[in-house]
């Protein structure tokens, strides 16, 4: 890509973000239905915090379209695998990500509850499937971890499978690396007072 390509491609990203950003707050807007007049549902404190907050997002997202098309050029290999409670604002976080990245890419795995055929597998066989080739980043919306959490607690898996996931999960990880894939995890909590 050519400096004048990247610097279109720079251009429509911005706009894209604008109009975004005007959506947004036209959404903020509220039409009093007996005079017709539009008034803000913000006040000023909350509108600046909004105008920072969106100037921040635009800066992140456009270093990780700097990242992606790193990812892409060196054709390295990025998992990043996203746990946590329930309502701890993962979605909210893999959707602010993956906004601006090329699908092709970059790319979401949420697996579903495993059916009959999948409960007899390796455990990870499911996740093998979704690992990225070369130049592409996966998004794994919940992960193998599950089996820790969730599988356990929905009759998923009974003590010893839980048991041999602790006793595999080092090793099933020390296998990505050494095959190249970068991994990266981030776990998500929120309290209830939150």
């Amino acid at each position: 890509m050519d400096n004048e390509e990247l610097v279109k491609r720079i251009h429509r990203e911005l706009a894209d973000s604008y109009d975004e950003e005007m959506e947004l707050e036209l959404e903020d807007r509220t039409v009093d239905p007996v005079t017709g007049e539009i008034s803000s549902a913000h006040g000023d404190a909350e509108k600046e915090y909004r105008r920072l907050y969106f100037r921040e997002l635009f800066r992140l997202q456009g270093e990780l379209v700097k990242l992606q098309d790193w990812v892409v050029k060196t054709g390295h290999k990025v998992v990043i695998v996203f746990e946590g409670r329930d309502a701890a604002g993962k979605g909210g976080v893999i959707k602010r990500i993956t906004q601006r990245l090329n699908p092709r890419v970059a790319r979401v795995a949420a697996l579903p509850a495993p059916n009959d055929r999948e409960r007899t597998q390796w455990y990870f066989q499911r996740y093998v499937s979704h690992l990225p080739a070369a130049g592409e980043i996966v998004l794994f919306d919940r992960s193998w971890y599950n089996r820790a959490g969730v599988e356990r607690v929905m009759g998923f898996c009974n003590d010893e499978q839980y048991e041999e996931f602790f006793r595999s999960v080092p090793e099933f990880e020390r296998m990505l690396t050494r095959a190249g894939i970068q991994v990266i995890k981030y776990w998500f909590s929120i309290t209830d007072e939150e």
